[in-house]
């Protein structure tokens, strides 16, 4: 999986990436480009355990929000 799907599939804004990251907006944005794009920029190393951990993270909050939901 390449980081634009990975991303695409958590459903994060580019500003909640970029802090996570510590990068900024924009350069979230040119990671997610067409590789064969000009403004193309590779993400960096270990990206994967990142969007992983965030991942989790926004499991967490989706699995809290189903319980609060059913319980009501």
């Amino acid at each position: 999986m390449n980081f634009k799907t990975a991303t695409d599939d958590l459903g994060l804004p580019a500003s909640e990436l970029a802090e996570a990251f510590g990068l900024q907006p924009q350069t979230i944005r040119q990671m997610r480009l067409a590789p064969d794009s000009i403004s193309f920029r590779n993400p960096p190393d270990g990206w994967q355990k990142v969007v992983a951990r965030l991942a989790k993270e926004r499991g967490k909050k989706l699995k809290a929000l189903i319980d609060a939901m059913e319980r009501s």
